[in-house]
């Protein structure tokens, strides 16, 4: 988002530093015992989502009453492979199901923080998530039509939503805007992991699954240990794939949809050994769930195995 404003451009080559140079920063934050603060992070959420939708709207409307010509396309530029003649095969719409699935994730940050929500905690974070769903489902379809009557494409010097914006707004102030939005948001993202794994690595190491030295808090009452090693393995899948983040979406897309099937197949065991009452419908609940996410799973590791899904295929299993 940041190397694809013209001013920019110029620190292509410094990728790798940039992002570890951001790693650092969330460390030592994360070390200092930063926590997390609803206006800090609301700011750039609000940001972002008015002026990606004032880019799909105003976009479509400039494009329906022919005032916008498309991106242009730039060979050099451009970082894929064209599927050129036949039929669209079962294959293609499986890999673009696959990458429209993992747009998707995140949705189960509200669920896993109904307990932070004010009172009545479950009536909120209902609302929440699905004025979440309609804002996430609105934009991706208004993001995907521009796109279709736009035709960015897929570059390593510029993202798709830079040249959305730059053909929509030109290079002004509200296309900066957009820019640093997105990177503000990506940040706060990466943050999440700070804040959750060096908890979990914490409780998993008390129940004796990780090495001890997880459990222990440093001088500020954080689990410094937990944050240095995610720190470190960070920046070395940073290093290890050019800091190409595309390269390493097939990795993330096969851990996140392991987990999903684990915890749904989980709360399933639960249901059963446990039989509290409203049992029967909470398994059925969470069996669907747990067949679909490993559906999803076994499409991600098939479509995208070639483009790096086969790491934690070989990773995760043998970590176990």
């Amino acid at each position: 988002a940041i190397l694809s404003l013209p001013t920019f451009s110029g620190l292509i080559d410094q990728r790798v530093a940039l992002c570890l140079g951001f790693i650092l920063l969330l460390t030592f934050a994360n070390l200092r015992g930063l926590r997390e603060s609803g206006r800090l992070f609301a700011a750039p959420t609000y940001i972002y989502v008015l002026s990606l939708g004032g880019l799909v709207i105003y976009g479509l409307v400039r494009s329906l009453f022919g005032d916008l010509e498309p991106v242009p396309f730039d060979q050099e530029k451009f970082a894929g492979v064209r599927e050129a003649g036949g039929t669209l095969g079962l294959f293609l719409l499986l890999r673009g199901f696959s990458s429209g699935a993992i747009a998707l994730t995140g949705v189960e940050a509200i669920s896993n923080g109904v307990p932070a929500f004010r009172k009545p905690e479950s009536r909120n974070a209902a609302i929440t998530l699905t004025v979440m769903g309609g804002i996430l489902g609105s934009l991706f379809i208004g993001v995907s039509v521009l796109a279709h009557r736009l035709h960015p494409y897929p570059s390593e010097e510029e993202t798709v939503i830079s040249q959305l914006g730059r053909a929509v707004y030109g290079e002004g102030v509200i296309y900066w805007i957009l820019q640093f939005a997105t990177a503000g948001i990506l940040i706060l993202a990466a943050n999440t992991a700070y804040a959750d794994f060096p908890r979990l690595s914490s409780i998993i190491a008390r129940d004796g699954f990780l090495p001890r030295q997880f459990a222990n808090r440093g001088d500020k009452l954080v689990f410094s240990n937990g944050i240095v090693f995610l720190a470190a393995a960070a920046g070395g899948l940073i290093v290890a794939f050019g800091g190409i983040t595309n390269a390493l979406i097939p990795l993330y897309a096969v851990g996140v949809f392991t987990s999903f099937t684990l915890s749904q197949a989980g709360m399933v065991r639960h249901h059963l050994r446990e039989r509290e009452e409203g049992w029967r419908r909470a398994t059925i609940i969470n069996g669907m769930g747990a067949t679909a996410t490993f559906i999803v799973l076994v499409i991600v590791a098939v479509t995208k195995f070639a483009v790096g899904a086969w790491l934690p295929i070989v990773v995760i299993p043998t970590i176990i």
